[in-house]
């Protein structure tokens, strides 16, 4: 990857002085200058009064040229207009249309694309423009610390998603009193889609899930030709047909008619459907692995997949190169190594450890993408994992499995939140120097010497 360079901002060079011609004043021209100055007097009260709306060219375009610029004064700082909503008809004014799962959304690429007409400022980023949508239960936690913990998830993903321009949604509600559990993301998707007609991708991210790259960005063009994509591999499926050969935990939906469509097949298989035990049997016999006996989202989707690949496979892009989402038991012993091994690099880059604000933060991740080609992906890498995901361990409710202890589950979970964090507080001056200890922060001194890390 080719890094961009650093701006460089120069101030303008200062006028040089007019040498002036000399006046040798007459009682004509003093009477004259008089005269002007009175008027003068004049006019400045007057303007003091009745100021006028004069910009000095020097900092900003002449009003003409600002009236005729798409970004105003009613526009947000990224160029949208979010007070503008024409009196056209869309989608929305139908009384048909349904946000809920029973009833299906016909001919939603039109309707979005004749949304975003009626809405052109939108038009422009729409291919960019992703929502990460997360949710909780809608009681308080079992788990003493459990609300706490799902706060701090919450915190997280909205650090990453305001670092990297995205809106988030949190819902915490069953949105279908029917589909619960795991079951409960389908109605909040399908809400989504419709709700954010600007936005080409929802992100759906587990609650238990946090980012751990706080730099790193999805590479979108990799998945122009797909509409979802999901952590998974293709021999797991096909092959071994394990209900764990992808993780529905975490995945990436286009905005189309095409998710709409799969949404509502997917759905098909959940407790909302009259065949919903029946799911659970077929799914359990198809998946030698499975053990539990209700039909699961994870198991309805490798079961797509599986028994109708024509229809399915060349739109879902199984993603392995780099943890979408990553299983927590093989990621959280290796934060300290990835933590030496990026101030590693630190100290050999002046530019990666020159402060900047957070808004730039993407420039930076950048920089630092030339020095992450030998850090490998995946298990082994000691390359930041973009998600770790707490699979089985259940911080709401405390029910983890138990193949590992609760502690070993909320420790790692405060681990993986720190190390986040870290990346986080960085930009505002301070970082914690134990990812154990949650309390303690030291601030991070100003361009620390080329042989010693910031802490």
């Amino acid at each position: 990857m080719v890094s961009p360079e650093l701006s460089h901002f120069q101030s303008s060079p200062m006028a040089k002085p007019r040498n002036r011609p000399f006046w040798c004043l007459s009682d004509g021209f003093l009477f004259f200058g008089g005269a002007c100055l009175a008027l003068l007097l004049v006019w400045s009260f007057w303007s003091f009064f009745t100021p006028t709306p004069y910009f000095d060219p020097t900092m900003t375009e002449p009003a003409s040229k600002l009236r005729k610029n798409p970004v105003d004064c009613m526009e947000s700082g990224f160029g949208v207009n979010l007070k503008s909503d024409p009196k056209e008809p869309t989608f929305y004014d139908d009384p048909e249309m349904s946000y809920s799962l029973e009833k299906p959304v016909k001919d939603w690429d039109e309707k979005r694309k004749e949304w975003l007409k009626h809405h052109p400022s939108f038009a422009a980023e729409a291919r960019e423009r992703i929502v990460l949508v997360t949710g909780s239960q809608p009681k308080a936690c079992k788990n003493p610390i459990g609300d706490h913990l799902l706060l701090r998830f919450f915190k997280n993903k909205v650090d990453y998603c305001r670092i990297h321009g995205y809106d988030i949604f949190y819902n915490n509600l069953l949105l279908h009193p029917k589909m619960n559990s795991y079951w409960a993301k389908l109605p909040v998707v399908k809400a989504a889609m419709l709700a954010h007609p600007e936005a080409e991708w929802i992100w759906w991210v587990d609650s238990d899930a946090a980012f751990t790259d706080m730099e790193f960005k999805l590479p979108l063009e990799r998945y122009k030709n797909h509409n979802m994509v999901v952590h998974g591999w293709p021999k797991l499926i096909y092959q071994s047909k394990s209900w764990t050969s992808l993780n529905a935990g975490v995945f990436l939906l286009r905005n189309c008619q095409w998710s709409m469509d799969l949404i509502n097949t997917w759905s098909s298989m959940g407790p909302m459907s009259k065949d919903y035990v029946k799911w659970g049997q077929i799914q359990r016999s198809t998946f030698k692995d499975k053990l539990f006996p209700e039909s699961d989202d994870q198991s309805a989707l490798i079961y797509l997949l599986y028994k109708e690949k024509e229809k399915y496979y060349d739109h879902i892009y199984l993603e392995g190169e780099f943890y979408l989402e990553g299983y927590w038991v093989e990621i959280v012993g290796g934060y300290e190594n990835s933590t030496e091994r990026y101030l590693e690099i630190e100290r050999g880059a002046p530019k990666l450890r020159r402060r900047h604000a957070e808004k730039v933060s993407e420039q930076y991740a950048a920089f630092r993408e030339e020095f992450l080609k030998e850090a490998g992906n995946g298990k082994g890498s000691w390359r930041r994992p973009l998600i770790t995901h707490f699979t089985g361990c259940q911080p709401c409710s405390g029910d983890h499995n138990q193949m590992y202890a609760g502690e070993t589950c909320w420790n790692g979970m405060v681990k993986a939140l720190n190390f986040a964090d870290n990346q986080v507080l960085r930009k505002y001056g301070f970082v914690r120097p134990d990812l154990r200890d949650s309390s303690t922060v030291i601030e991070v001194p100003y361009d620390y010497p080329a042989d010693e890390g910031p802490w």
